[in-house]
């Protein structure tokens, strides 16, 4: 399996809207030998065992609990909510996904890799998050939290895509792929 790499957010994303307004972004990516259409991917995404301990803490502390079936659902077009998030855009293969404070945000594509082995797919995932006015200063600014956390927030973002990947590589591997 390929290894998660950070990279620039892709010229199309919808996620670069929050670059070009002066949020913080990231982009990682991660390539699987093997097709995945961008339902499966939601799907596999946010029903690993990494982020089924995200959708249990939500549960718990947020009120926001969250089932496998409403995962699928929202992969496949038919949910515009789920645990803490709101669906904000779907397009050409991408799911923008808003949280309920409307502070961050977290994108997810993929597309096939060209150039690489027949039927690779690149997996990409992507976050922002919006700075808040300082109410003395007027100037938008992250904050504390966002400085302390950036370090946690990267290692968890790469640790999230690489247990979709290795998700979706099993189910290849069940199928006889």
């Amino acid at each position: 399996m390929s290894t998660v790499q950070a990279c620039e957010l892709p010229s199309h994303a919808l996620l670069r809207r929050y670059l070009e307004q002066g949020a913080y972004t990231d982009c990682y990516t991660i390539d699987v030998h093997h097709p995945v259409s961008q339902a499966d991917y939601v799907e596999a995404f946010y029903t690993t065992r990494v982020f089924k301990l995200e959708r249990l803490l939500l549960a718990w502390f947020a009120s926001r609990p969250s089932t496998d079936r409403q995962v699928r659902d929202l992969a496949n077009e038919r949910l515009n909510v789920f645990a803490a998030w709101n669906v904000e855009a779907r397009v050409g293969g991408q799911l923008l996904m808003r949280d309920m404070h409307q502070r961050t945000r977290s994108w997810l594509m993929c597309a096939p890799v060209a150039g690489a082995v027949a039927g690779s797919t690149r997996l990409y995932f992507g976050s922002a998050v919006v700075p808040i006015k300082d109410s003395r200063s007027g100037k938008a600014r992250m904050g504390f939290a966002f400085r302390a956390l950036l370090g946690f927030h990267k290692l968890y973002s790469k640790v999230l895509l690489r247990a979709a990947a290795s998700r979706l590589d099993a189910a290849a591997a069940r199928r006889g792929r």
